[in-house]
């Protein structure tokens, strides 16, 4: 696949990601049944996300390490439990609604310090993560290198903020 044609592709998968996740949580109610619970997957969630961040880690630390398959299976693991992340997520939203952050006093900024910029990078992720996997996968290693040093700690604050989120929201 040409560059040419793979860039409009990512960025047309990362809209279709966006206008889901934006239409289920914003543009309707919850379609809640008895006959569907959903409601381990929150938890489900925070440990996909966590999973990824572990993965992202040791990939980052084999890449280090020059050991590139590692690296690779570690990466391509990653992006692969964040997208069971989505699909768990939309499900989860679809069937159950948003469900309102009741905590009070100091941990209410401070929730929402956390929430405000995940929510933004978690949409900004899609398109970092298609192309810099897009990129290795091309063997175009030093454009690869250039946008990974930034998709990481990206990728990582949305793994890592995503447990904490989860963890506020449900067990405060």
């Amino acid at each position: 696949m040409k560059d040419q044609f793979a860039i409009p592709l990512i960025g047309i998968v990362s809209l279709l990601v966006l206008l889901s996740v934006g239409s289920i949580l914003l543009g309707r109610q919850a379609q809640t049944r008895e006959y569907y619970d959903v409601s381990a997957l929150p938890a489900v969630n925070a440990s996909l996300n966590g999973t990824s961040a572990v993965l992202l880690t040791v990939g980052y630390l084999f890449i280090r390490q020059k050991k590139v398959r590692a690296h690779k299976i570690c990466m391509v693991s990653a992006f692969a439990v964040s997208s069971l992340f989505l699909i768990s997520y939309l499900v989860y939203h679809y069937q159950a609604g948003s469900t309102p952050f009741g905590g009070q006093g100091w941990i209410r900024p401070l929730y929402f310090t956390l929430l405000i910029p995940h929510i933004t990078l978690a949409a900004l992720i899609v398109p970092l993560a298609l192309t810099t996997i897009y990129r290795a996968w091309r063997e175009q290693f030093n454009r690869h290198v250039k946008i990974a040093r930034w998709t990481l700690p990206l990728w990582m604050y949305v793994s890592i903020t995503g447990v904490l989120i989860y963890w506020m929201l449900y067990h405060l």
